[in-house]
């Protein structure tokens, strides 16, 4: 039985990690820290995959797991300067959206420049798609520090936008 517990893990791990992997590089904005991170809640997921895998969305588990690993390691980690990287994890893509992709880099560029609390709940809430008791639950918070943390990262990412647009404007 364990090897088909095995072969499971490795079928949801095949075919969920790049999902997993974007959302991490979101919540960390560094590729190679998003990778551990992913790794860490796998790794941690394995060993009971065998209850994991009888839930109704292992899936969401698992991104629950890699939430709070992320979470954890902020509060116990010193804080550090983040690094901008210049492009999020590769993925398919078959058009050329040559203004869609600066949209993106910018809007990455200004999501981590946001204090690292804004841009998890940001994440969670707006990218992820999150109900506030669910992000409040899972960072365990209130519901409250979700609302106003949120409220002060969007209000930041406005902020960033706009002091980005008045500087390509001057140089127009």
């Amino acid at each position: 039985m364990r090897a088909e517990y095995e072969r499971e893990f490795r079928e949801f791990v095949d075919t969920q990690s790049p999902a997993l992997l974007r959302v991490a590089y979101l919540l960390s904005g560094d590729v190679h820290l998003a990778q551990d991170l992913v790794q860490s809640a796998l790794a941690a997921c394995a060993r009971r995959w065998h209850r994991i895998r009888d839930r109704d969305q292992p899936f969401a588990y698992v991104r629950k797991a890699l939430y709070r690993s992320q979470y954890n390691a902020w509060r116990t980690r010193a804080r550090r300067p983040e690094s901008v990287v210049a492009a999020p994890p590769e993925h398919d893509t078959e058009r050329d959206h040559a203004e869609d992709v600066a949209t993106r880099r910018d809007l990455l560029a200004d999501l981590a420049r946001l204090p690292y609390r804004q841009r998890l709940i940001v994440v969670l809430r707006y990218y992820e798609d999150r109900p506030e008791a669910e992000v409040a639950a899972v960072l365990g918070i209130s519901t409250g520090g979700v609302r106003s943390q949120a409220a002060r990262g969007i209000a930041n990412l406005r902020r960033l936008r706009a002091a980005s647009e008045n500087r390509t404007e001057a140089f127009r």
